[in-house]
C-alpha cells in the first residue's frame, strides 16, 4: 500500500484534525491534492483507498469525488498538462480550433499524453476566464485570449522549460 512522506503525513493530519470525528471526509479534496502530487501527479486505485484509510471513509466515496473533479487524474499524466476550458464562452471563441491545434502539434488526442511523457492534453470545464475567451490552463499557469500562434509560443516555451515537474499541485504546495 502507498504511504505518504513524512511531511505529507504531518500536513494530512492537520488538514483531518480541522473536522470534528466523525467529519474527516470533509477533508478529502485537499488531501487528494497532497495524494496526487505525492505519487506522480495521478491517483491511482490503490492511492484512493490509502486515501479512503486515512479518512475513514469508504473507498468508493473517494472514486466518486476524484472521479468528478477534472483536477484529478484517474490515469499517469506527463509534466505539462495542458487544460484547455470547453465550456461556452470558450467553445464559441475557438477553442475547439484550439484542441485540434495542439492535438496536431503535439501528436495526441485530448486524454492521451505524448510519447516522451512531458505533455497530457485535457479539456475542462469552466476554468473562470470567460472575459478572456479563449482560454487554457497549463499547471497553475492561465494562459488566456488564445490565439493558434500564441498557443504554439506557449508550448514552445514549456518543451524548452528545465523545471522538473510542472503540475496542477506541485510537491512545493506540500511545505505550506
Amino acid at each position: 500500500m502507498p504511504e505518504f512522506s513524512t511531511e505529507a503525513q504531518e500536513l494530512v493530519q492537520r488538514i483531518i484534525k480541522r473536522y470534528p470525528e466523525g467529519k474527516q471526509k470533509s477533508a478529502i479534496l485537499p488531501v487528494l491534492h497532497i495524494a496526487q502530487a505525492e505519487f506522480q501527479g495521478w491517483l491511482s486505485v490503490p492511492v484512493m483507498d490509502y486515501v479512503a484509510s486515512l479518512l475513514k471513509i469508504l473507498p468508493i466515496e473517494v472514486y466518486e469525488v476524484a472521479s468528478f473533479y477534472s483536477m484529478f487524474n484517474l490515469k499517469p499524466v506527463g509534466k505539462c498538462v495542458i487544460e484547455v476550458c470547453r465550456t461556452g464562452p470558450c467553445w464559441l471563441m475557438g477553442a475547439e480550433d484550439v484542441v485540434h491545434h495542439i492535438e496536431k502539434k503535439l501528436g495526441v488526442k485530448e486524454g492521451e499524453t505524448t510519447k516522451d511523457g512531458m505533455f497530457t492534453l485535457k479539456t475542462v470545464e469552466c476554468l473562470a476566464a470567460c472575459g478572456s475567451a479563449p482560454m487554457m490552463q497549463v499547471g497553475e499557469t492561465y494562459h488566456e485570449n488564445l490565439s493558434l500562434e500564441k498557443v504554439d509560443s506557449i508550448l514552445n516555451e514549456y518543451k524548452t522549460n528545465t523545471k522538473e515537474h510542472i503540475s496542477h499541485w506541485d510537491k512545493k504546495h506540500i511545505k505550506k
